[in-house]
């Protein structure tokens, strides 16, 4: 069924009057080639093509960065001139000159953080806790042992509410 494909594309191309241009190769070996906007035998208007036939031939082989970023620019019309070899060659040395510098800066980080870390913060405290908030004696050494209520001293009645008003009334 591949031969039939090719043979059919062949076919159609020479009967079309798509002229394929080859603008390009990059590193990887992929060539880029560009059809200007022509008529079509039905009169229609076709507009410009840019394609890139890969080196991978299966489109299963194909992964990111199989492609130049300069070329996938062009491809997708961001960029209206193809990148020139020098142009890639300058722009992947200073990719990796930032991802050096990068590596760099994070190792550097990493160890400023780790000093700034442990002058800092004070050492860990023991914290003991004793009782619960809500008892009488929270906060205190120990409870004490002599009874802190008026239990002797009280008389009935003798407690009055804050608005002046008795319930006996």
């Amino acid at each position: 069924m591949g031969w039939s494909q090719d043979l059919f594309r062949a076919l159609s191309r020479s009967l079309s009057r798509e002229v394929k241009e080859h603008v390009g190769t990059d590193q990887f070996g992929n060539k880029y080639y560009y059809i200007p906007q022509y008529k079509n035998w039905r009169g229609q208007t076709i507009r410009e093509k840019r394609i890139v036939e890969a080196t991978n031939k299966k489109e299963v082989d194909y992964e990111i960065g199989d492609i130049p970023t300069e070329w996938e620019a062009w491809i997708r019309r961001t960029r209206k001139t193809p990148p020139a070899m020098e142009e890639i060659v300058k722009n992947e040395k200073c990719r990796e000159e930032v991802k050096i510098k990068s590596q760099d800066f994070c190792e550097k980080e990493k160890l400023l953080s780790k000093e700034t870390n442990e002058e800092l913060l004070p050492p860990p405290v023991q914290t003991q806790i004793k009782g619960h908030a809500s008892a009488p004696y929270f906060g205190k050494e120990e409870p004490s042992v002599a009874p802190s209520s008026t239990g002797k001293t009280f008389q009935p009645g003798s407690w009055m509410p804050q608005d002046g008003k008795s319930h006996s009334q």
